[in-house]
């Protein structure tokens, strides 16, 4: 079902990309030089969708890593309450031991 729907969403938005690049084919000149209009030293050219579809990689690629920065904190957390879990689960099992509980009372997990 998951499956289904990626497709379901995906499959136009990959037509609609095509679509943009077909349209968009005519060069632009892309200039990092904002006081030499006419002759830049620093550009190049190349069709829009190009410009546009790269700019919006970029886009994601910052906003992801920025998303991974954040969330730092929360895998680290996670990290030390698994190693906390793993430590109390082995004390309860020596405990258990130690109070002479029969396996099949102890807690299935």
């Amino acid at each position: 079902m998951a499956t289904f729907v990626k497709y379901l969403v995906l499959a136009p938005l990959i037509i609609v990309l095509a679509l943009i690049a077909v349209a968009n084919r005519a060069p632009v000149t892309f200039s990092l030089d904002p006081f030499a209009a006419g002759a830049p030293s620093v550009g190049f050219s190349a069709p829009l969708y190009v410009i546009v579809l790269g700019a919006v990689a970029v886009g994601v690629a910052l906003g992801g890593f920025a998303s991974w920065l954040v969330q730092g904190r929360h895998r680290r957390a996670a990290r030390a309450n698994r190693k906390q879990v793993e430590r109390l689960e082995a004390e309860a099992v020596r405990l258990r031991a130690q109070a002479g509980v029969p396996a099949a009372q102890q807690l299935v997990r």
